[in-house]
């Protein structure tokens, strides 16, 4: 086999196996975010119905226990190892992703509570995916690009 046949194969299963590594990571995200969600989605209500507390304050509270979920199960089950080193520099980094995706999530709620009518419950399903696939991206891009 030629030194080019050689490298463009090392190259193509370097590829797909990247591939399937990001696959693999995503579908245990995947998990992760379903159990993130859960806790956020159950500690939204439960501030907003049993607490009394605005809809949107509450959201924000919620989505950072979610977040604090996500941060253990991702770092511990999902990417492993990360391109920053230092665990205060990740978890900034990682909780900066979060600040994006809370920032959509709130407004996706925002939107279809106070302009749709709808409920806010409705709103934070809506926001699920699109905050899912951001913080996936994101968070794999910026932080375990390698992993």
């Amino acid at each position: 086999m030629t030194p080019v046949a050689t490298a463009s194969t090392a190259t193509a299963e370097l590829g797909s196996a990247g591939a399937a590594s990001t696959i693999g990571q995503f579908a245990r995200y995947l998990i992760v975010g379903g159990v993130a969600f859960a806790v956020d989605f159950a500690t939204l209500a439960a501030l907003t119905e049993a607490a009394g507390l605005h809809y949107l304050v509450s959201a924000a509270v919620a989505f950072l226990a979610g977040l604090g979920v996500n941060y253990i199960l991702s770092r511990a089950w999902v990417f492993g190892e990360s391109r920053v080193k230092n665990a205060a520099a990740e978890f900034a980094l990682f909780a900066l992703i979060g600040v994006v995706g809370l920032a959509l999530n709130e407004t996706i709620i925002w939107t279809v509570s106070a302009i749709a009518g709808r409920s806010y419950l409705l709103g934070k399903l809506a926001s699920a995916g699109l905050v899912l696939l951001w913080n996936f991206g994101a968070r794999k891009y910026f932080l375990f690009r390698n992993a």
